[in-house]
């Protein structure tokens, strides 16, 4: 969602002219310069390895310059600890949270306060915390005396930002806060720094995904090899073609990955194969497959239980029940040495705590999935030493630097390092949990080459992401997962970022759905559902049926296709929703139980009172047929607004022609299903409530429907209104 920036001209907070800071040979920062002013977000853009960190780190105490000049409120800065910068209101929010993951929420805010003149009790800590999250709009969110490494991502983070205004910080910076999170989540925290910014803060916001710095940033400074190319410039004079260009001196083509074509499907059993895995509490019912050279998307929001899920596959977690096959032979990690063995590799989320070992070098590092694989520490291997030299090169890692620390390399450089890593093993099966977070664009092109390189070499590619952009341009197929399920196993050509969120949205947020769903299945006897359709196909997202309802050929998060039915349907258009019917005839061997799922092409335009149908525009308040097959005409009829539906008499499946115009009085000829249309506030698409009777039973009236969804979903932010 936009948030409005300010207008405003403050004199600036901080003041950074001329920084440099060399990392031995390496040279991070050349000539750096920044100006924060209270009251805005500014965006510190460049490429990775550019020194948006370095200076970050350098700004809040971390580490110390080489040269150059600090102000900060006017005064000259010299800080020479993080605890220095704190005492003085300058607190960073870093890309890897630095809480304590077994002291609680509480005692995280207050850790540094430790050693201060004074004591809280447990008492005021509570109090102060509770006001702070109040104030960020999020009281109830976070559990106080929860232990931090239960949280999720996004709630480590919001420990973060309060443990900052705890000590009242007026200078935050954000290193890439949105890297793992989920879009509602991204615009949560937006929604706090809006509420800072408000409150005369000043932010720095680093950031590599560029629709986020126009979202939110009311200035940017882009910094390339070290130094400033462009500083404090106007959010809003900027296009994202400008600001590549200053990143990486030379204009770039997409950022995202452009869609992988369709692929033969290789022969014998998938790579991998999961079914009905679970790992409590988070890993619920999971089941998948992989074949060689395809790359699976896992989707779902932060807190589905996707990295857990691959936790456990890779030996990390205990697994409680469910089967893992890899080529068609059951295994049973218990320890990584075991999933390594059988040719699984993982690279997890969190980079510096589960990848690497931050005191040992680039080569070092690289040898940590053969420990115990082999004798020997080198890469002594013919095999092995002509693999690492390709991949050093596929991957841009400076081979004369093998023995340098992995530290004195940016996040994107180290990312490379981790993936180099597996690929070493030549894995049968990649597994990567969020890949490209906090790298950027050059680096992510990178990955995504490298990803559907080694695809192409017959490796099975498993990639969680939260950027649902980056699943659609990546993915052949996009398992969904939420609250620890896997609730949709689809295509990726049938999919789109509003249906991925629609699918992702956790169950339990739903529960008014549900609700909704219960009732009007059990009050008409029938098959209530919420589904998404539109002009190809029909998603179903939850269903309820009263005892001895008909069956309607729906499986939650599977999709039909509108077009492979010969069920021709006839259509009656309504202010308010449309009526779904079988047409008489012949219907396909699984029966008219089965006609109300193949449902005809989506009111895309309901709203504003039309019906698209096959490609042709049906009046509103029309009566009419669409025969099998795309193309097929419609014709109009004068409305019937009575809730009574029966079926409709004239031409069979098949037949091409548009068939009679109204109902008429024949026999009952299947399933009859309104649906009616939901959106949220802002106008989003929330897809259809369905639902499906025997013909000859009473519609009940949309307008009823209306209101209890409009009841039900008043107060649940999660959801939306009827439209």
């Amino acid at each position: 969602m936009p948030h409005a920036v300010r207008t405003t001209r403050p004199a600036p907070a901080l003041t950074a002219t001329g920084i440099a800071r060399r990392f031995g040979s390496t040279r991070a920062l050349a000539d750096a310069t920044l100006e924060v002013r209270a009251g805005e977000v500014h965006g510190l853009l460049g490429a990775n390895g550019a020194g948006k960190s370095t200076l970050s780190r350098i700004i809040s105490g971390h580490i110390a310059r080489d040269s150059g000049t600090l102000t900060y409120e006017g005064r000259p800065l010299d800080l020479r600890s993080t605890r220095e910068a704190l005492d003085i209101g300058i607190a960073l929010v870093a890309q890897e949270t630095s809480l304590a993951p077994d002291l609680s929420v509480l005692e995280n805010i207050f850790l540094p306060e430790l050693g201060r003149a004074g004591r809280l009790s447990f008492g005021q800590m509570r109090r102060r915390a509770q006001a702070i999250l109040a104030g960020l709009g999020h009281e109830h969110v976070l559990p106080l005396d929860a232990e931090v490494r239960l949280l999720s991502a996004a709630q480590r983070q919001l420990v973060e930002i309060a443990k900052a205004l705890a000590l009242e910080a007026s200078l935050l910076i954000f290193d890439e806060p949105t890297a793992s999170l989920s879009p509602t989540e991204v615009d949560r925290l937006f929604d706090i720094m809006a509420r800072l910014r408000a409150d005369g803060r000043a932010l720095i916001f680093v950031s590599h995904r560029l629709e986020e710095v126009f979202t939110i940033t009311d200035r940017v400074t882009i910094l390339r090899e070290g130094r400033t190319v462009a500083a404090g410039v106007e959010t809003a004079g900027l296009s994202q073609s400008d600001i590549i260009r200053h990143m990486v001196g030379r204009d770039l083509g997409a950022i995202h990955a452009a869609p992988r074509g369709p692929r033969p499907a290789a022969e014998g059993p998938p790579a991998l194969e999961v079914s009905g895995l679970r790992a409590a509490p988070h890993v619920r019912d999971v089941s998948f497959s992989v074949r060689a050279g395809e790359i699976l998307g896992l989707g779902g929001l932060v807190g589905a239980g996707r990295s857990e899920a691959a936790e456990a596959l890779f030996g990390l977690r205990r697994r409680d029940a469910g089967t893992v096959k890899v080529k068609g032979r059951e295994i049973a990690p218990r320890k990584p040495a075991d999933a390594i063995r059988h040719g699984i590799g993982f690279v997890a989320e969190d980079r510096r705590a589960q990848n690497i070992v931050p005191d040992l070098t680039v080569r070092e590092n690289l040898m940590l999935a053969h420990i115990g694989r082999h004798r020997g520490f080198g890469l002594g291997y013919g095999r092995r030493q002509g693999r690492l030299a390709e991949l050093l090169e596929k991957l841009g890692l400076p081979e004369n630097r093998l023995d340098t620390g992995l530290l004195t390399f940016s996040g994107g450089m180290q990312q490379k390092v981790i993936i180099a890593r597996w690929l070493l093993i030549e894995p049968t099966v990649l597994i990567l949990d969020e890949p490209t977070k906090g790298v950027d664009i050059g680096t992510r092109a990178a990955i995504y080459r490298i990803l559907r390189e080694i695809a192409d070499d017959g490796v099975a590619v498993v990639v969680i992401s939260s950027d649902f952009e980056e699943l659609l341009g990546l993915t052949e197929r996009v398992v969904v997962m939420s609250d620890g399920m896997t609730i949709a196993n689809l295509p990726t050509p049938l999919l789109t970022e509003e249906k991925l969120t629609l699918l992702a949205a956790p169950r339990s947020s739903t529960g008014r759905n549900r609700a909704l769903l219960d009732s009007l299945a059990q009050a008409h006897d029938g098959v209530a559902f919420w589904a998404l359709l539109d002009a190809q196909e029909l998603i179903c997202l939850g269903q309820s049926a009263a005892p001895g309802a008909p069956g309607i050929g729906l499986r939650i998060g599977e999709a039909v296709r509108n077009a492979d039915t010969a069920i021709a349907t006839a259509l009656r258009a309504r202010a308010d929703g449309f009526v779904a019917e079988p047409a008489p005839g012949p219907q396909p061997e699984h029966g008219a139980d089965a006609a109300s799922a193949l449902l005809p092409a989506r009111a895309a335009g309901a709203h504003a009172g039309a019906l698209r149908s096959a490609g042709t525009d049906i009046p509103p308040d029309a009566h009419a047929r669409r025969p099998d097959g795309p193309g097929a005409g419609a014709t109009g009829a004068p409305p019937d607004h009575g809730a009574r539906s029966t079926g409709a008499q004239g031409a069979s499946p098949g037949s091409g022609a548009a068939g009679a115009s109204g109902p008429g009085p024949g026999p009952d000829t299947g399933l009859t299903t309104l649906l009616i249309g939901m959106h949220t506030a802002r106008g989003h698409d929330l897809g259809w409530i369905g639902l499906t009777l025997r013909a000859g039973r009473p519609l009940p009236d949309p307008a009823e429907i209306r209101r209890q969804v409009a009841l039900l979903t008043a107060s649940d932010p999660s959801s939306g209104a009827a439209s």
